[in-house]
Order: C-alpha cells, then sequence, then structure tokens
C-alpha cells in the first residue's frame, strides 16, 4: 500500500462561499467607517468645530480595537487557511501601528496648537504660528548648528574605534584583559559619566583634574568658552560610545577570512597595503552598520548635555533633543516642542536616507 506525495503537509483549497466573504468585508469596512466616524467627530470637537464627542479619546480606541478584531476575523472568512496564516503576523503589525501610527498623528496635530501646560485652556489650534516661530529662533537653528559638529565627530570616533579594534585583534599580550578595560565605559550610562567626568572631576573649583590644571600654573576653563564647552562634551560622549564602534568593527575583522589577508602577506603587501586594499574593503559593510547606527546615537545626544551644561554657555553646546526637553521642562511649551520634534524627525529621515544612498553608490562603484 502506497499513498502519493505527503498528504499531512497538504494544504487543500478552501471552498468560501460568497455569503461568507461578503460578512468578512462588510465588517472590515463597517468597523472602519466607525473608526473614521468616531475619530473625525472626535477632532472636531476638540477643535471646537461641534458640541458633540467625548470627553477623551478612549472611544475611538474601542473602536479601533473592534476594527483590529473584525479585521483578523475576516481574514478567516475571506482567505480561508492562508488567512489563518496571516494572524500569526496581524496583531503584530496592528499591535504596532497603535504604538507608532496614532502617536505620530496625535503629534502632528499637537504641533499646530498653542498648548503650554501653564495655562489652563488647554490645547488650542494656532495654524501656522508655531512653524513660524520657529523659523525666528536663533537657539533652535544654533541646535541643529551643533549637530553639524556632533555627526562630524563620528568620522574621528570611527578611526579611533578601527585603530582599538586592529590592535586588539593582534597577537598582543594581555589582548582579553584590554578588551574587557576597552568595554568599561560603554557599561556606564551616559548620566553617570556626565556626573562622575563633568560635574565631580573636570569642576572648576573643587574637581581633580581643575587643581592638577591650577597647580601647573594654567587657569582651568573646561566648559567657559563655546569651543572647549563643546569639544568637552564631544570627548565624554566619544569615550563613552567608541567601544560600542569598536567591539562592531572586531568582531568583523574576527569574521574575515584568513586566508585572502595570508595571501596578501605572500604576495608582497606591506602592513598598509594589506589594510588599504583587502581589510578596509572588506570591513565596509560592517564599518557602515556601525557609523549608522553611531550616528543614530549621536542624533539623540541630550543626557551629557542636559546634566553638565544644559546646553550653556549660551546655548553653545545644545543639541537639538537637549533644547527640545527644555522647551517642555523649563518653558512647559508642548506644542512648540513637539512641533520642533517633527520637524527634527523628517531631517533625520532625509539625512539617514540621503547617506545610506551615497554610501551604497559609492560602495558599488568600480574598483
Amino acid at each position: 500500500m502506497s499513498t502519493e506525495g505527503d498528504l499531512l503537509h497538504t494544504v487543500t483549497a478552501d471552498d468560501i462561499s460568497d455569503t461568507r466573504r461578503r460578512l468578512g468585508r462588510v465588517m472590515v469596512w463597517g468597523t472602519a467607517a466607525l473608526v473614521l466616524g468616531l475619530a473625525g467627530l472626535q477632532f472636531a470637537h476638540e477643535t471646537g468645530r461641534t458640541e458633540l464627542g467625548f470627553a477623551t479619546w478612549r472611544p475611538v480606541l474601542y473602536a479601533y480595537l473592534l476594527w483590529a478584531t473584525a479585521l483578523c476575523w475576516a481574514q478567516v472568512l475571506v482567505r480561508g487557511e492562508s488567512g489563518k496564516r496571516a494572524l500569526f503576523v496581524l496583531p503584530a503589525a496592528l499591535f504596532v501601528i497603535s504604538l507608532v501610527i496614532f502617536p505620530l498623528l496625535f503629534a502632528l496635530y499637537i504641533s499646530f496648537t498653542d498648548w503650554n501646560l501653564a495655562s489652563l485652556d488647554g490645547a488650542r489650534p494656532n495654524g501656522w504660528d508655531n512653524m513660524r516661530q520657529m523659523w525666528g529662533d536663533a537657539f533652535y537653528w544654533n541646535a541643529l548648528k551643533n549637530m553639524v559638529y556632533y555627526v562630524a565627530a563620528v568620522s574621528v570616533e570611527y578611526v579611533i574605534a578601527f585603530g582599538l579594534a586592529l590592535l586588539l585583534n593582534a597577537q598582543i599580550r594581555a589582548r582579553k584583559f584590554f578588551r574587557v578595560v576597552f568595554l568599561l565605559p560603554l557599561m556606564l550610562s551616559p548620566v553617570a559619566v556626565s556626573w562622575m567626568v563633568g560635574k565631580s572631576m573636570l569642576e572648576v573649583r573643587f574637581g581633580p583634574v581643575s587643581r592638577v590644571v591650577r597647580e601647573m600654573g594654567f587657569e582651568p576653563s573646561f566648559f567657559g568658552t563655546p569651543e572647549m564647552a563643546r569639544f568637552m562634551i564631544m570627548a565624554m560622549d566619544a569615550w563613552t560610545f567608541i567601544p560600542f564602534m569598536m567591539i562592531m568593527l572586531l568582531a568583523g575583522l574576527q569574521a574575515l577570512p584568513r586566508e585572502v589577508i595570508e595571501a596578501s602577506k605572500v604576495d608582497g603587501a606591506s602592513g598598509w597595503q594589506s589594510f588599504k586594499e583587502v581589510i578596509f574593503p572588506l570591513m565596509l559593510p560592517v564599518s557602515v552598520t556601525a557609523i549608522v547606527i553611531r550616528i543614530i546615537f549621536k542624533l539623540k545626544l541630550a543626557d551629557i548635555i542636559i546634566n553638565v551644561t544644559s546646553g550653556g554657555p549660551g546655548g553653545a553646546t545644545d543639541s537639538v533633543t537637549s533644547f527640545i526637553f527644555r522647551e517642555y521642562r523649563d518653558r512647559s511649551n508642548v506644542g512648540y516642542g513637539t512641533l520642533l520634534a517633527v520637524i527634527y524627525l523628517i531631517l533625520i529621515i532625509l539625512f539617514v536616507t540621503a547617506f545610506l544612498k551615497l554610501v551604497s553608490r559609492w560602495m558599488e562603484r568600480p574598483a
């Protein structure tokens, strides 16, 4: 007795009636209309266009949950067995939408409102006033300019990290010990680094580093001038995150094929030629990944600045994130601060996309 094929894992076509398909579509579109209707009604109520509405957006959330349930159920009704397989992914996608899309839409809404927590009026639409304020805000543009310096510093951090990775990949004594030592800054939070180094060791009056500088006959001024303060912020941030790039590059170096490197040595290539013609090109994918991730971390730089300088002197060390933080904390200006955050998000997306395209073209160019 023999059987043809593997009947256990064979999926047969579903016999789905037209009535069943129609029911599934009605469920999806009916609940979707309910969500859009309640959201439009609540938006009109929030903007003062109608008295109808709810005290909170909670009914809209309940309607969204109803639509999500109907959508999952309709997959089975309309698509049958393939719809059941979609249920392994669809709930997670709907959950991500609720955590990302909805807050983003809400942020876009309050970006065009005059919402100050110190006022009892709540969020009031103010049109393009926040945008006009941003165009005339010299401190915000100064923070954007500072981000150019901070992001450009990633190139120096990459060179240092690559050098350390090459050193730790070589056959040196106590190599495992140095690997652990170089990773120690990464184990500390930036807040701890800012307090230990910026607020304690570099403190002008009683810091140990300042005392040593004073004993040498110089007047310590680590955060007294804009240029020096910006450099110290970049140095503390680099000391914290260079080990992150180093460990990624070290992993890439250890994954390189030894045969290719040894073949270059047999051909008479010097150490620099071997690095330039073999190691560095092979490390480009890892290098790009490390640089992009580091740039993303750099674009969020705020904690060290907030704890050490609070953006001073005169906004010289402000990043966009620290400036937006102070708009919320010090001025309670939710509407304007959210607009700055949305604009900054758009700039980040454009910058990272353009950077990745340029790097991709550079890597694909003919040798």
